[in-house]
């Protein structure tokens, strides 16, 4: 059972997200917020698998609550997917900063929400085919999100096979594809990728990809774009 916890600071669409996620099998609803500071707060005492966030909101945005949220979760931090009505720029980058594991529109059809929590549950990001397209763009003209910390990574401290694991993240593949393509366990890649993550000191999957491409570990060119109505896994 995935427990979610679900913020927006309108009662309508918060209530209707509450109803579709507890008519879905194997999702639990632990929560209800209707601003920042009430999702950090309930995020703490409830421990939500799975957080759905609202970015614009009165009192702490959805950006800042995710930021604190995450950094009060050492351990078993809650994945937290970013819902908005606006795919612009400043949002996509502040959200993959501050460590969100995903990024839909409010427009998004129901089926692709589900999709999303069961996605970022299992240790996946997902963004929508429209934002994917914007970030690749971005990394291609050379305007994405800057630098994770002020102190560059040292990729030297990775195994060749962490690095193997990053870089594939980097191109958009999830576990189950890197598995795949090293010919090894999920639960194998689940393991390097924790333990490059610990060496750099990323708190997500999201700061992961983001780092690849700040690196050089991958390339915008090595991504293909999304075709239109595209459920886009990690950035693929």
């Amino acid at each position: 059972m995935t427990s979610v916890l679900v913020v927006d600071d309108q009662i309508l669409i918060r209530a209707g997200l509450a109803a579709l996620l507890r008519a879905a099998p194997g999702l639990e609803v632990v929560g209800e917020a209707a601003d920042g500071d009430e999702a950090v707060s309930l995020a703490a005492a409830t421990r939500p698998d799975v957080v759905l966030m609202d970015i614009r909101m009165p009192r702490l945005d959805g950006i800042e609550a995710t930021r604190r949220m995450l950094a009060q979760a050492r351990q078993a931090p809650p994945k937290v997917v970013m819902l908005t009505t606006f795919d612009l720029d400043e949002y996509v980058f502040a959200a993959l900063s501050v460590g969100a594991s995903g990024f839909l529109l409010k427009n998004s059809p129901p089926e692709r929400l589900l999709t999303a929590i069961d996605m970022v549950a299992a240790g996946d990001m997902l963004f929508a085919p429209s934002v994917t397209r914007r970030l690749i763009e971005a990394y291609t003209q050379g305007s994405g999100p800057a630098c994770l910390s002020s102190e560059a990574p040292d990729l030297d401290l990775l195994t060749g096979r962490e690095l193997q694991v990053m870089r594939l993240v980097g191109t958009g593949m999830a576990n189950a594809e890197i598995a795949a393509q090293l010919v090894v366990s999920e639960a194998t890649v689940k393991t390097h990728l924790n333990r490059a993550m610990a060496k750099l000191n990323l708190t997500s999957r999201a700061q992961a990809v983001v780092l690849a491409y700040e690196t050089g570990l991958v390339t915008a060119r090595a991504n293909r774009t999304p075709e239109a109505g595209d459920l886009a896994p990690e950035l693929d």
